[in-house]
């Protein structure tokens, strides 16, 4: 299993959010690309970026700094927010970007991922942000009436590098994953899934390694790792030795 260092970006600068809420904001560093050099020292394999502004407006904000991120490590990382254009895909994965994260655009309009799937094939992946079971869109600002098994069922058969899972409610508040949601939702897909929200310790990495046969082929951690709740090297050991 994989860890994906969590790198989210607001206004510049390195943050988390509680509960996808934009007013409850913790700030952890002014410099991403530091940041990012620090994860990988530490044996990072992939690290996973996103443009907060980005995801609440629609429209990208961060992507001078995602694409110093890319050129300034050596492994690769998933970028998402605001991503909704055929250019803004193209833009990311020339300046190096391994794998773009589509989202609400998806929701949106299907047709859109079909062609971006024919374009760049392994490199596109979709997120998967839920609140009691329905599928949240717009930086997690606005529910649907759209349920996480439905969309996932709708996307079977598609060629996607993978699903980003994350319980909404769960972010920011390491209460431990939704190893239930998790289990339920690998049991209907093929498409292999990353888990997020919630991850507090090694025990936690331990159960979703659980999941690996089922599909679970990583973990996205944040707050944890950037208050000392987990330590990176000791979490990517433990998913080394365990295979």
């Amino acid at each position: 299993m994989i860890i994906f260092p969590a790198i989210d970006i607001k206004d510049g600068k390195v943050v988390r959010l509680f509960q996808g809420k934009f007013d409850e904001v913790t700030e952890y560093s002014g410099d991403p690309v530091s940041v990012a050099e620090k994860w990988q020292e530490l044996g990072a394999q992939w690290l996973h970026v996103v443009d907060l502004d980005g995801a609440k407006t629609g429209t990208m904000r961060h992507r001078d700094i995602i694409v110093k991120i890319a050129q300034a490590i050596s492994i690769p990382l998933q970028v998402g927010g605001g991503i909704r254009t055929r250019e803004d895909i193209h833009s990311l994965i020339d300046g190096g970007v391994a794998r773009v994260i589509l989202g609400t655009k998806v929701i949106e309009d299907r047709n859109f991922l079909t062609q971006m799937l024919a374009i760049w094939k392994g490199k596109i992946a979709v997120s998967l942000d839920c609140s009691k079971g329905l599928v949240a869109q717009r930086g997690w600002t606005e529910s649907s009436n759209l349920k996480a098994v439905d969309f996932v069922n709708s996307l079977e058969g598609l060629d996607i590098a993978c699903l980003i899972y994350t319980d909404i409610t769960r972010d920011g508040m390491l209460t431990g994953p939704d190893i239930l949601g998790l289990r339920g939702l690998l049991s209907i897909t093929r498409i292999p899934l990353i888990a997020s929200g919630g991850i507090a310790n090694l025990d936690n990495i331990r159960q979703l390694m659980s999941l690996g046969p089922d599909g679970l082929m990583g973990a996205i951690i944040g707050k944890a790792i950037y208050e000392g709740k987990i330590n990176l090297e000791d979490a990517v050991q433990l998913c080394s030795q365990r295979g």
